[in-house]
């Protein structure tokens, strides 16, 4: 190569990279603003849902208004974390930037009312509305389009956590399941790294979980820990935490066919999950189920923060189950991914005792094992992992993750995936098939 032609090539790149730095800082400033601004409302819901229980009376009514709102100003935007994969796969309407209000507005009704839901969700479309929006105003063509949806995942996803790394690998590894295209690595990096720091920049705190276990202190000198019996043992949790995926799934998705036939007027749905919420409460004598349950209102409640102790909380993971998937099938907003937390943790509690696995680990596993497989993202939970609990049980981590993604089946949260190579090998299951059609083959298989 010539000198003159190297120095076209590197004025030609960093033109590329001021162009890119240009849309990507101010749209991460914006998503993570955004996320700040939304994390700091959940935190003043919960609290008033805690003060004032009778809120939960109003849930019903609460869920028939989102409804409404969505019915009248709604239209594409109802399609969520699925729309915005399909406009990554193949770019068309884009995503509409009335998503990022009204789903941030939804969901924080949702949490003061009472609905078991997460965050997850409202920080992607927040992300990816945003991102969208920038993409119009930059008149980007689709392959570009795809680079900055793929980075607006990752900012909402990374600053909502705070988890910049594993919202990164993240927002590359859902679009398709066994396949990772690492073109929007840079992009998607730099934007979830940028988007966590504007929002810690407004003050923002995410709750730490302390994993006290690191095993033998002179473990051969690494700072990694392995033991082979043990190990053993999160390889059987990590099958349980795997099923656990694919009944949290199928469960949503199975369910929401009977209610939209049950009720076809889809603005009433809502109020049935608003009165099987209050039903639950009641047949199951808590109100920790409500809500994301990283804390509970009281000291030995049912929350993600008390799992990594010891206690009382054996069947905590399925009742937490139960409460999200009645109100995810009947349309609540908000996503999965913090009450997967609360599932997976709990189940690491209960598998703790009868595996004589140290609580906290095993519940630190279950965390990101139960995420890894009904998201069908091992490597982000792996890195979330090591970002939430530091690097020292990252053998362990790993493994969970792992080993719950390869057993919770041709199934996942988000339908709009696409195969990029099948975990089991199936002979109607093709490259590029979309999840939603991949798990109605292996059912009839």
């Amino acid at each position: 190569m010539t000198l003159s032609r190297l120095i076209a090539t590197s004025v030609a790149n960093m033109r590329v990279i001021l162009k890119w730095g240009c849309i990507l800082v101010p749209m991460s400033a914006c998503i993570g603003t955004l996320c700040a601004i939304f994390l700091w409302l959940l935190d003043q819901v919960t609290a008033c849902r805690i003060a004032y229980p009778g809120l939960l009376w109003l849930l019903p009514l609460a869920g028939v208004a989102v409804g409404l709102a969505y019915h009248a100003f709604g239209r594409c935007a109802e399609g969520g974390n699925n729309l915005i994969i399909d406009q990554i796969h193949e770019p068309g309407g884009g995503v509409p930037l009335r998503m990022a209000p009204l789903v941030l507005v939804s969901t924080v009704i949702s949490h003061l009312f009472g609905a078991s839901v997460g965050r997850e969700g409202t920080a992607v479309q927040i992300g990816g509305s945003i991102a969208s929006g920038f993409g119009h105003l930059f008149r980007l063509d689709p392959h570009a389009v795809r680079i900055i949806l793929t980075s607006g995942i990752a900012a909402g996803f990374g600053a909502v956590f705070g988890t910049p790394i594993a919202g990164a690998i993240f927002a590359l590894e859902v679009l398709s399941i066994g396949r990772i295209n690492y073109r929007p690595l840079l992009p998607a990096a730099f934007s979830s790294i940028f988007a966590d720091w504007a929002c810690h920049g407004w003050g923002i705190h995410h709750t730490s979980y302390r994993v006290s276990f690191a095993g033998a202190p002179d473990w051969g000198g690494s700072v990694f820990h392995m033991a082979p019996v043990l190990l053993a043992k999160v390889g059987l949790a990590a099958v349980c935490f795997g099923l656990a995926s694919l009944l949290f799934a199928e469960s949503v998705h199975r369910l929401a066919p009977v209610i939209r036939r049950a009720c076809p007027v889809a603005w009433l749905r809502p109020a049935i999950g608003g009165v099987a919420t209050i039903a639950l409460v009641y047949l199951v004598g808590s109100r920790d189920y409500l809500g994301l349950g990283v804390v509970a209102a009281t000291q030995d409640g049912a929350s993600i923060v008390n799992f990594f102790h010891t206690g009382d909380y054996t069947w905590s993971w399925l009742y937490k189950l139960l409460f999200t998937v009645v109100v995810l099938a009947t349309g609540y907003k908000g996503g999965e991914v913090t009450p997967l937390f609360f599932i997976g943790a709990g189940l690491g509690n209960t598998l703790s005792g009868l595996l004589g696995v140290p609580v906290d680990l095993l519940a630190s596993v279950g965390f990101v094992a139960v995420f890894a497989g009904a998201a069908n993202t091992p490597l982000a939970c792996t890195f979330m992992g090591i970002e939430l609990f530091g690097a020292t049980n990252i053998v362990y981590i790993a493994t969970g993750c792992f080993v719950a993604y390869l057993c919770s089946g041709h199934s996942g949260i988000y339908l709009s995936q696409r195969v990029g190579i099948a975990k089991h090998a199936h002979p109607m299951i093709v490259p590029d098939m979309p999840l939603r059609q991949a798990r109605t083959v292996w059912d009839k298989w």
